[in-house]
């Protein structure tokens, strides 16, 4: 399973972030993005030591800080079924039109200068 289909799945759920520096955020995943950076609400912050608290109503973090996630077990069940979802759909693509040698240009593609200007071939 992939990382960023786990945290997709994970939007609006409760989820624990460990970062790299040692501290924790406990807080429900906002959203997400490509390089990981997650954008959570409701959020408790704890140092690394676990002495200090701070109640945060939102946060950014920035994916590169990232040492661990830990997601409810429903939130994963949910992401295996998308990813079994997801791979039905890619067993016919006979519906997607041709491939790349299936061109209706007699297979001449723009390589070696031969597709500009007017007057070149028929």
């Amino acid at each position: 399973m992939l990382p960023l289909g786990l945290l997709t799945a994970a939007q609006g759920q409760p989820m624990l972030v460990e970062l790299k520096s040692g501290e924790t955020l406990n807080g429900h995943l906002v959203s997400c993005d490509t390089w990981m950076n997650l954008t959570m609400k409701e959020v408790v912050q704890t140092s690394a030591e676990g002495d200090k608290f701070w109640r945060l109503a939102e946060c950014y973090v920035k994916g590169n800080n990232i040492k661990y996630l830990r997601v409810p077990e429903e939130v994963i069940d949910k992401a295996k079924d998308q990813q079994q979802g997801n791979r039905q759909g890619y067993g016919n693509r006979g519906d997607r039109g041709g491939s790349r040698g299936d061109r209706g240009d007699r297979g001449r593609g723009r390589g070696r200068g031969g597709g500009r200007g007017r007057g070149r071939g028929s």
